[in-house]
């Protein structure tokens, strides 16, 4: 199975510059851990959505950067200069199966946007439980900015016997 692992950027660097997926720390490497884990049975990418350069893969080279987003606000301003949502949805066409990890105010526009995919999984906040079992969405409860040990053996239960 092809599967794209999504999630935005934070305030926690690793270093100045390189892959996108390597140069953050905190939720970013609680997603390239479960990116990894996963790998072990398929292909799995991931992509980044960044406060200077909008989603980018998680392969790209980028630089370190000052305030990333962290606000409703802020991730509008994102979207109207650089159309993650868009990008996410045309970047989505190529994967079997879509883990998005972001914010509830990022899902929100993603929602708004109908950037997801019918193969869409994320950990999200219970605000959008309705809307993803509507849509036949696969929703895991988000505690706090992370995506939790119990939330991680599942997807990798749910992967495995797709």
């Amino acid at each position: 199975m092809n599967i794209l692992a999504v999630t935005n950027d934070g305030t926690v660097f690793l270093k100045e510059k390189g892959k996108a997926e390597e140069i953050f720390g905190g939720r970013v490497t609680e997603v390239r851990r479960l990116k990894d884990s996963l790998s072990n049975e398929h292909n799995v990418s991931m992509a980044l959505i960044s406060g200077r350069y909008g989603l980018v893969s998680g392969d790209e080279i980028i630089s370190r950067y000052t305030d990333p987003p962290d606000t409703s606000e802020g991730y509008a301003e994102l979207q109207h200069r650089t159309d993650y949502a868009g990008r996410l949805k045309e970047m989505s066409d190529e994967f079997d199966m879509t883990m998005i990890f972001v914010p509830k105010d990022m899902m929100r526009i993603l929602i708004g946007n109908g950037s997801l995919p019918c193969n869409t999984l994320a950990v999200t906040s219970p605000e959008f439980k309705d809307v993803f079992e509507k849509n036949g969405w696969i929703f895991m409860e988000r505690k706090g900015a992370r995506i939790g040990k119990k939330n991680a053996e599942a997807i990798g239960s749910l992967s495995c016997s797709s």
